[in-house]
């Protein structure tokens, strides 16, 4: 794993990444962001240090389009980065087992690839987004696609295709319905750009092993005050499922 230098994905784009290991060698922790997030997100550092100062080698990197990977932002969807995420599944010493904790849209992208991809093993989704055609509308809906920006962040074009794919998602509580593995969900109580109840409509129709555990006042993004209970949650969760 440490000398795998350069990850690509179908369209030869390269995915910027950084390993962290571990004592624990046949297992992988993937670490995935959020739209308009990168690998170096504090929130994503702090897992990849916290879990692998307990054992587990971690692996966080960027979307294409995103942070230091190659690609077009504009081109970055849920149904692209599912690509992505494989592509990094394809790239890794076979026989290792996976784990995947995505954040925000990444967890849409942890769901959705969970439930076609056997070599998922494990699931972790820290605020994950549910309803992605009603995150689209309240995020963006005043935004004209091709034209207008994401939270007015220069970087970060709103493209048609990225509506189009969200509207036809809609949800990815069919997926949820149809998960085959263990899957923690965690989420912040005063979360206002994912709210917890798309957290809580995931828990409600998934299948057991399952935890739902909801984190007192953390936002969207966490903060330093709440990364060591994410750390700890996961790293429960892993301990007790990732066999």
């Amino acid at each position: 794993m440490q000398e795998l230098s350069t990850i690509r994905n179908s369209h030869g784009e390269a995915l910027d990444f950084t390993f962290h290991p571990s004592k624990k060698d046949d297992y992988l922790v993937i670490i995935g962001h959020g739209v308009t997030g990168n690998k170096d997100r504090p929130l994503l550092m702090a897992i990849a240090d916290g879990l692998a100062a307990r054992g587990w080698p971690c692996l966080r990197f960027s979307y294409t389009g995103n942070g230091n990977s190659e690609g077009d932002f504009a081109a970055s969807t849920i149904t692209k980065e599912i690509s992505d995420l494989q592509s990094v599944f394809d790239a890794l010493t076979k026989g290792k087992k996976i784990a995947y904790c995505g954040h925000s849209m990444g967890g849409a992208v942890g769901v959705l690839t969970a439930v076609r991809d056997e070599r998922l093993q494990v699931l972790i989704t820290l605020a994950g987004m549910v309803h992605t055609k009603e995150f689209c509308q309240r995020e963006f809906g005043d935004v004209v696609p091709d034209q207008g920006l994401m939270w007015e962040d220069p970087q970060c074009p709103l493209s048609q295709a990225y509506v189009d794919d969200l509207g036809h998602i809609d949800s990815t509580l069919e997926a949820a319905a149809a998960m085959e593995v263990p899957w923690l969900l965690i989420h912040g109580d005063h979360d206002d750009v994912v709210p917890v109840t798309d957290s809580q409509a995931a828990y409600a129709v998934a299948p057991e092993p399952k935890k739902l555990h909801i984190v007192a006042g953390a936002e969207h993004s966490f903060s330093d005050q709440t990364y060591q209970e994410v750390v700890h949650q996961i790293d429960e969760w892993l301990i007790d499922h990732f066999h």
